[in-house]
């Protein structure tokens, strides 16, 4: 698809939060609700959040012609809620309504797995509504052994990551990357076929 080429993933500059802000508000309330389990437009307190403000926190966005289409976030949990001693981090993705379905979510969740690897997590955390069912699809088609509960909000989904090889534990890249290029040493997020 010949735009992927244009988007680069890349971090969250914490200076972008009004661009932040636009991303979110220009989201169809439907997007919204399925992203916060609310129709919320985000104030100044969750910005500083989404744009990785505390140091638990990772946030990337895609970019496509200087404008944001897509958001994850990665907020690594402490070890009291963990205490198993597995390193859990709860990730969150949302993608401009008109880039959905085009391979952006899928390329930050990969970008956003293996800069949790680099910090050495081992687990992802999810909350997802019941109704999502294009996340569920793809979640438990790349990871048929999530385990998947109920929360009060919706499915509570925990995912073991597998053991990084060394080459892939290498620090989270900063620069931009074009979408083909990221994860490439991460398997990818949807099996070949669908």
């Amino acid at each position: 698809m010949s735009d992927r080429a244009t988007a680069a993933i890349r971090p969250v500059d914490p200076a972008e939060q009004a661009a932040l802000g636009e991303f979110f508000a220009a989201l169809s309330v439907e997007s919204r609700y399925r992203r916060f389990f609310a129709p919320v437009r985000p104030s100044h307190g969750l910005l500083d959040l989404l744009s990785g403000c505390p140091a638990n926190v990772d946030a990337i966005v895609a970019v496509a012609d200087g404008v944001i289409v897509g958001h994850a976030m990665a907020a690594d949990l402490p070890g009291r809620i963990c205490p198993d001693a597995s390193r859990v981090t709860d990730v969150g993705v949302v993608v401009a309504d008109a880039w959905q379905r085009r391979g952006v979510g899928a390329a930050l969740m990969r970008a956003l797995i293996a800069r949790a690897q680099a910090r050495g997590v081992t687990a992802l955390a999810m909350d997802v509504l019941p109704g999502n069912r294009r996340v569920l699809a793809m979640i438990l088609g790349h990871w048929p052994d999530a385990a998947v509960g109920h929360s009060p909000d919706g499915l509570d989904i925990q995912i073991a990551l597998p053991p990084t090889r060394p080459q892939e534990a290498a620090q989270p890249q900063e620069a931009a990357q074009s979408l083909d290029a990221v994860g490439e040493h991460v398997r990818p997020l949807v099996p070949a076929g669908r």
